[in-house]
């Protein structure tokens, strides 16, 4: 699949990514090719896209927000896209990423205050570090 593919092709697992740059309309015509290219190797070798989960992620301020299609259909545009677990907007900010992740924390939080009646510290210390820290550390890298 990778050998005719004009722009960046990223696969993982069963997620497929085509990436390209479009400040021209060459760059357009060349994500529009391999969308084409795309769609024939799955029919080719019987492996389908859901095209209900495909999505146009338009990056950057002055990106024109072309349209393109996968087969017959038009891909729909959204404004943000969780991939590998981490939430990114078309202008690559992560901001809701840490508010979804302070969230899940506070209601693991909450849960533990709930469940757990004893405040001692050998009680609340591997609670917190088995339960609530790994949703502060998700992503922290990034």
């Amino acid at each position: 699949m990778d050998s005719v593919i004009e722009c960046t092709l990223g696969k993982f697992s069963n997620d497929t990514k085509l990436c390209g740059a479009v400040n021209t309309l060459e760059g357009r015509d060349a994500i529009q090719r391999d969308l084409d290219r795309l769609e024939r190797w799955s029919c080719a070798n019987c492996m389908k896209f859901n095209k209900v989960k495909c999505k146009v992620l338009h990056v950057s301020w002055c990106n024109p927000k072309q349209n393109y299609r996968l087969g017959g259909e038009w891909i729909e545009t959204s404004p943000e896209e969780k991939d590998l677990g981490v939430l990114v907007d078309e202008r690559l900010n992560v901001k809701w990423q840490r508010a979804l992740a302070a969230q899940k924390a506070n209601h693991v939080l909450g849960c533990i205050k709930r469940s757990v009646t004893s405040r001692s510290r050998e009680v609340i210390l591997p609670l917190y570090s088995t339960l609530m820290r790994p949703h502060l550390e998700y992503c922290v890298q990034l």
